[in-house]
């Protein structure tokens, strides 16, 4: 991008796309909750990314878009499918047969605190900066008022076990986030085809190994609803709509989604599930929020500039007189 091309906005098409994807990434938490009081963890995983991945081969297919055949590149899918989809898909769902859904999002919305951490470590050029600091702070006081002294105290272990499970999900997502740095010149939409694929792969001697699907009850109808839902609508359509936000936006923009992504969450919860949107949640979210905000820095930079930003002058009544005469013997 050249030094005087605009950068990516935000206009009204691509904020309402930004709730859209907020509301299906949110609904993959009341789905699974759903799923989890019928369906063991892996083969929900395993439902989600196989129909998903189904969609979008055949959105490639309809483009006449071919997957690549470069083994490399489907190893990296791999990792990438087991960062990114394997592993902390199946942590969400594994929590969320002890805690809310909404309780879940909050804890993943987590993730980009983690990024910040992770990329210090990792990379060279993306190093802890003082907003970024403060923004890991507020994270980790949030994540402390939610599982924090007040759960230790009550010994309530699954429920720890269940919200340690959910952050463990969250970082496995920064780690996805810094390896698929390496898939710059791969169309994002091939991305993630192949990283569900991976991840299909990956899961199917998994379920039939640990599960054994065959020796399950037949699903409930709602089961079967929530199965497609998180598959059609949370993953394959969310993904497209995420392509879609970062094409016109840019990624910096879509990243937002992770600010409102609980709200919408916990509103399904207590709306469809009679989950109890508790103090504590708002507080731990409030605090999550202002880490998040931090990391962001673009509300810090607005406020600077608007601080810093001198006022207009304001001419003497003697100039303005002179001014408006001026402009009336121009008029």
């Amino acid at each position: 991008m050249s030094l005087r091309e605009a950068a990516p906005g935000m206009g009204a098409r691509e904020w309402v796309l930004l709730l859209v994807l907020a509301l299906l990434w949110a609904g993959s938490f009341f789905f699974y909750k759903v799923l989890v009081a019928e369906i063991p963890p892996l083969t929900i995983v395993l439902g989600r990314v196989g129909l998903a991945a189904l969609v979008l081969h055949a959105v490639l297919l309809a483009r006449r878009d071919p997957m690549t055949h470069d083994l490399k590149m489907w190893r990296s899918f791999a990792v990438m499918g087991l960062l990114n989809n394997v592993i902390p898909f199946t942590l969400i769902v594994w929590g969320e047969m002890r805690i809310s859904s909404g309780l879940a999002s909050i804890l993943n919305a987590t993730t980009p605190i983690f990024t910040v951490l992770a990329a210090h470590v990792l990379t060279q050029n993306e190093k802890l900066s003082w907003n970024k600091a403060v923004g890991v702070i507020f994270g980790f006081l949030g994540v402390v008022a939610l599982i924090g002294p007040t759960a230790l105290h009550h010994g309530a272990v699954g429920d720890v076990a269940s919200e340690t499970g959910c952050l463990l999900a969250a970082l496995s997502y920064a780690f996805a986030g810094i390896y698929g740095r390496r898939f710059k010149g791969v169309p994002l939409l091939k991305v993630a085809t192949g990283q569900i694929t991976a991840s299909t792969v990956i899961l199917i001697p998994l379920v039939l190994g640990v599960d054994r699907p065959w020796r399950l009850p037949l699903p409930s109808a709602s089961a079967f609803a929530a199965w497609g839902g998180i598959a059609l609508f949370s993953t394959a359509l969310a993904y497209l709509i995420y392509f879609r936000i970062i094409r016109t936006a840019g990624a910096t923009n879509v990243a937002l989604v992770t600010l409102l992504l609980p709200i919408g969450a916990l509103l399904l919860g207590a709306t469809f599930l009679d989950e109890t949107i508790t103090m504590t949640a708002l507080g731990g979210m409030a605090l999550i929020g202002i880490g998040l905000a931090a990391i962001d820095g673009r509300a810090l930079a607005l406020v600077r500039r608007r601080l810093t930003s001198p006022a207009p002058a304001t001419p003497s009544p003697a100039i303005a007189v002179r001014l408006r005469r001026s402009g009336q013997r121009n008029g």
